[in-house]
């Protein structure tokens, strides 16, 4: 099957063109497309953090499907908008790798929530987690969430990434990170970004125990979705996400 994929700023350079058509096997995902300039051009990595992907229009993660015809619009950061990466995984998070990631000269701080599975809820031993997300609506708000904080917040670089599947003791679950020229927009704006995350995302969490599993309930999205609420993160309140 062949798609026609857009080139734009940097990327265009580096390909050498502003389109062209691509032959891919029957199947094929925004992943394999990914994989395919990856081989061709070896810059191509460095843009693979902060690369946004477009499938018809709309904002994709690597895992949507292909289908003849399609067409594929590879985004670098905007002009006038630092790096910033947004992503679901089922691979284990790196948290060197994504703190190196956000470091920049002109940068005087960077914040950094990382949360990891604990071993215990409650009285209960854990044994492990899962969790699923209604995907393309998590990306599409974990997006609007950086947007917000850009807006909000004198910043530099973002990194918002949350693992799906299942999570062993000890495991990163969610990695936010904020860099910023100042500490205090760094420490408000990545306070805030979990806040929102586990108000508006819809991302959601099983607990295994010794003697059964439950899913961790939270706030209705719904009823948060449209206000935003104060930076302060309740301390005692179960959500859906993070640990």
């Amino acid at each position: 099957m062949q798609v026609k994929v857009l080139f734009f700023g940097q990327l265009k350079d580096v390909v050498g063109a502003a389109e062209e058509q691509v032959e891919l096997p029957e199947g094929a995902s925004v992943e394999s497309l990914l994989a395919h300039y990856q081989q061709r051009f070896p810059r191509w990595q460095q843009f693979r953090p902060s690369l946004a992907v477009a499938v018809n229009q709309e904002y994709a993660d690597a895992t949507a499907p292909l289908r003849g015809g399609d067409e594929v619009a590879f985004l670098p950061p905007v002009s006038g908008g630092a790096p910033s990466r947004v992503e679901l995984t089922r691979q284990p998070i790196d948290p060197d790798g994504l703190l190196a990631s956000l470091k920049a000269p002109s940068d005087g701080a960077v914040v950094v929530f990382d949360g990891i599975v604990r071993n215990h809820s409650g009285a209960r031993q854990t044994l492990y987690l899962d969790y699923e997300a209604y995907e393309p609506m998590a990306l599409r708000k974990m997006r609007e969430i950086v947007a917000a904080l850009r807006a909000r917040f004198p910043i530099d670089r973002v990194a918002i990434v949350h693992r799906l599947g299942r999570l062993r003791i000890g495991e990163t679950s969610v990695w936010i990170g904020v860099s910023a020229p100042h500490r205090a927009a760094a420490f408000d704006a990545c306070r805030h970004a979990l806040d929102r995350l586990k108000h508006i995302v819809p991302i959601w969490k099983k607990e295994y125990f010794a003697g059964g599993a439950v899913w961790v309930e939270g706030e209705s999205p719904a009823a948060s979705a449209s206000a935003e609420p104060v930076l302060a993160v309740p301390a005692a309140k179960p959500s859906r996400q993070g640990s």
